[in-house]
């Protein structure tokens, strides 16, 4: 089984670019204000124009409303959402539905109870991602560099298909797609220097990694 790879919260043309020259299947951009990653449409557009044929540009929300929603989809230049908020089922659902852009829903993870939950999503989005649950102190649902026990999502099998995300790193992807048999990977923070600053070469390593898995 091949795994393959999105490399999230990209702000940066030459960051997007070594994403693409090294290998990434997906691209991803957020539009959440309170994370350092949040990029304007415009700006996202403009990397977005620079990615070539093959390589899904996906957009982050989080509960955004229609309009955000819409906008994103009229002006990103992305070919699909991710939902990484609290939006139910029907939610995820009506995304799909009315923007015509297929959809990630993001669940977090911290038990079995959650995993369970997931199951609420199968019929409702085209993926699905698994990231570990935000501390309660945080401000923003995911990039916050932590990982949750892959063993939980061990053996599952779903419906759709799934990206495992949250603490990944070019030094631990490889045992969390041994450990979580994951199809696909995300990953944000874990090939920085600070918040939003991606690095060129963490992401060849990263995807590296993933590849020799």
């Amino acid at each position: 089984m091949t795994t393959s790879a999105k490399i999230c919260g990209l702000m940066a043309a030459d960051a997007v670019a070594a994403a693409v020259e090294a290998g990434a299947a997906m691209v991803g951009f957020v539009f959440f204000p309170p994370s350092p990653r949040s990029v304007s449409i415009e700006a996202c557009a403009a990397l977005t124009a620079t990615v070539p044929a093959g390589v899904t540009k996906v957009a982050l929300s989080v509960d955004a409303d229609d309009a955000l929603v819409a906008d994103i989809a009229n002006r990103a230049g992305v070919d699909m959402m991710q939902l990484h908020g609290r939006e139910t089922p029907a939610r995820t659902a009506q995304v799909r539905e009315t923007f015509g852009l297929p959809v990630i829903k993001a669940v977090a993870i911290a038990g079995p109870d959650d995993v369970a939950r997931a199951r609420d999503y199968e019929a409702a989005a085209d993926m699905l991602m698994f990231d570990a649950k935000p501390p309660k102190e945080a401000t923003r649902p995911g990039g916050n560099a932590l990982a949750f026990d892959w063993k939980l999502i061990a053996g599952e099998r779903w419906a759709k298909p799934w990206i495992l995300a949250g603490g990944l790193t070019p030094e631990n992807v490889a045992e969390a797609i041994r450990i979580s048999g994951a199809p696909a990977v995300d990953v944000s923070s874990g090939v920085e220097d600070s918040p939003g600053v991606k690095n060129a070469a963490k992401i060849r390593a990263f995807l590296a990694a993933v590849r020799e898995a």
